[in-house]
């Protein structure tokens, strides 16, 4: 949520404000405003509800005097609807300061009534303009901005990342962050700030991120990090292992098109270098090394399409370590007082690492004495630098919010934790590890083929923009594709649709079943003794017999669902716990195409942003 940008140096800041917001459009959000210190040394704001194209075209009609230093912001509404008085910058010191704002401050209330009360005057509905409003106050008393930040940082409560700018220190940018994400980037002769490293990777590849309760001040020539008491803070950059042509659309019809395409390179390059002569080697886990051995139990934390990853890895984890994995949804966690301790393993997986509900999940358990394992696809987010050690996917950026190439490496990355840890435990043979391994790694060639079957599902999907509701059926890791089936078409065509285990049919869903209902119906392999197999088809029979158009996901060669589907998308044959990795791309590719038909902004959904850093 919410696009946060930071610029000082030589060249024309709004050039580079607008970039960088252009770049965290996949965030998502509902206005857009920009703050500068002209060549006068006087700031000057612009702000406009509604996509970054409306501020664009207001600035080319009514231009303002650009500088060097400034600020600029993309907002996701909380606090007051999407205006543009509630549109960031929010203004403090009667003009001359300038505030944007990521996360929620809850106890903006209270600290409105003692603005109030001093004679101060409100033009928003926002917290955030408390927060400005403060600052202002604080930096008359003090004259420094990162003076004044130590004082009002200490009164704010919730989550925030702050970036500011006063007229009166041009060449300087100070921000800080609490429970929400912060990074610099580092140039020649100027430097960044923003929500991640797509606002500056343009620029410059070399980052640093910044910690928990943390301030930056920024100036062309340097940076200075301390924690909120002014202690200075070590900083350690790290390079952005992707440029910006990554995050270009390269002429698909859309990010979401494109990063399915991306798929088969996710996995791959999730899988290069940590699968060495039949083996697993994943060097990052040496900070768990005295832990693994002695764990009698993996939770793995998630929300949305990381949850149904995390239930792929449940699966896996039992089977190949041979000891309980269970699957929370993270902002239910911490509130239902979880029995976890020393020998318990908590793994989060976020695409971001910047989910709040999973990052205070995380924290809960490690008050508790759990050791901590992150799944991230960002480098230097906080999920992973606050776990005891992360497990980084190398699927490259992913700019359409609804998640598709970052679900498959997630997938793959529990895999080869789940080889390891049975490996490590004993519970896996060589032969059998070697097997496997051989399994996922034949995964990315496999999904290249089904990938090619979009056209098909194209034509399937424009036949269907009429329809009303969809359902999903799966068993074993089918279910989770059927959930994950579900929550794509919610998210992209704003239909009903609803994932059910197969089994569960009986006992109260098949009452939805009347004549044309879609079903899609995730086909276990009737291979390897797959007992499943023969129980789904007769799920499907009983839904037929009711009227149902079933559209079966099922492997190449079997012929025994043929009488029963009425469309029928082929995967290639693969052991049942892969299958789950070829099976999604169809129904990611159905919702994408659908929503397509109907008209619809495939890669920003209404309502939705790519990572939620509130609670």
């Amino acid at each position: 949520m919410c696009g946060i940008v930071g610029y000082v140096g030589n060249r024309p800041s709004l050039e580079v404000l607008i970039g960088g917001l252009r770049r965290l459009e996949y965030r998502g959000y509902d206005s857009a405003g920009v703050a500068v210190i002209d060549p006068t040394g006087t700031l000057v704001t612009h702000k406009r509800a509604g996509k970054l194209h409306v501020l664009i075209d207001d600035l080319a009609s009514s231009p303002i005097a650009d500088g060097v230093t400034g600020i600029g912001h993309t907002r996701w509404a909380t606090h007051g609807g999407p205006t543009d008085r509630n549109a960031h910058p929010h203004l403090g010191d009667d003009g001359k300061l300038a505030l944007i704002h990521n996360g929620i401050i809850e106890n903006f209330s209270v600290l409105k009534e003692e603005l109030l009360a001093e004679g101060y005057e409100f033009r928003s509905e926002t917290d955030t303009e408390v927060a400005a409003v403060l600052l202002g106050r604080e930096y008359r008393a003090a004259g420094d901005l990162t003076v004044a930040f130590r004082t009002v940082v200490d009164r704010l409560h919730g989550a925030f990342t702050l970036l500011a700018v006063h007229q009166d220190q041009p060449g300087v940018v100070v921000g800080a962050r609490r429970n929400s994400p912060l990074v610099i980037g580092l140039g020649d002769g100027e430097n960044f700030l923003g929500s991640d490293v797509a606002a500056f990777v343009e620029h410059t590849r070399r980052a640093v991120a910044i910690g928990q309760d943390q301030i930056v001040t920024i100036r062309p020539d340097s940076i200075e990090v301390t924690d909120f008491f002014g202690n200075p803070v070590e900083t350690e950059p790290f390079d952005v292992s992707w440029d910006a042509a990554a995050a270009e659309k390269g002429g698909w019809s859309s990010f979401m098109a494109k990063e399915i395409s991306e798929e088969p390179d996710a996995i791959a390059n999730t899988l290069r270098g940590r699968i060495v002569d039949g083996a697993v080697e994943l060097t990052e886990l040496e900070p768990l090394a005295g832990v693994l051995a002695d764990v009698d139990r993996v939770l793995l934390l998630a929300c949305g399409t990381a949850s149904y990853a995390g239930m792929l890895g449940k699966y896996a984890i039992e089977k190949w370590a041979g000891i309980p994995a269970d699957v929370e949804l993270s902002h239910e966690f911490r509130y239902r007082d979880p029995v976890i301790g020393p020998r318990t393993l908590v793994v989060s997986i976020s695409q971001s690492g910047e989910t709040m509900d999973t990052l205070m999940a995380v924290k809960y358990a490690q008050e508790r004495g759990a050791a901590t394992l992150s799944i991230c696809n960002t480098q230097g987010a906080t999920i992973a630098r606050e776990s005891d050690a992360a497990l980084y996917t190398h699927a490259g950026p992913e700019v359409a919010v609804a998640s598709t190439k970052a679900f498959v490496a997630q997938v793959a990355a529990l895999y080869l934790f789940g080889l390891h840890l049975g490996a490590l435990r004993g519970h896996l043979s060589a032969a059998e590890l070697a097997t496997n391994l051989a399994e996922l790694q034949a995964v990315p060639d496999k999904l290249a083929i089904v990938l090619r079957s979009g056209p098909e599902i194209r034509e399937l999907a424009r036949n269907m923009t009429d329809t009303r509701s969809v359902l999903f059926l799966g068993r074993h890791v089918g279910y989770p594709i059927a959930l994950e089936g579900a929550l794509k078409l919610k998210e992209l065509a704003y239909i009903h649709a609803e994932g059910f285990a197969a089994g569960e049919l009986k006992h109260g869903p098949i009452a939805l079943i009347e004549p044309g209902q879609r079903v899609f119906v995730v086909v276990p392999s009737p291979r390897q003794g797959g007992v499943l197999h023969p129980k789904v088809v007769s799920n499907i029979q009983e839904i037929r017999a009711r009227g149902a158009h079933v559209i079966a996901i099922a492997e190449k060669g079997d012929v025994a669902v043929l009488p029963f589907a009425d469309d029928v998308l082929r995967i290639p044959l693969a052991a049942p716990l892969f299958e789950p990795l070829l099976a999604v791309a169809p129904l990611q590719i159905f919702a994408m195409e659908l929503a397509a038909a109907k008209g619809l902004d495939v890669d920003q959904p209404r309502n939705l942003a790519k990572s939620v850093t509130v609670e």
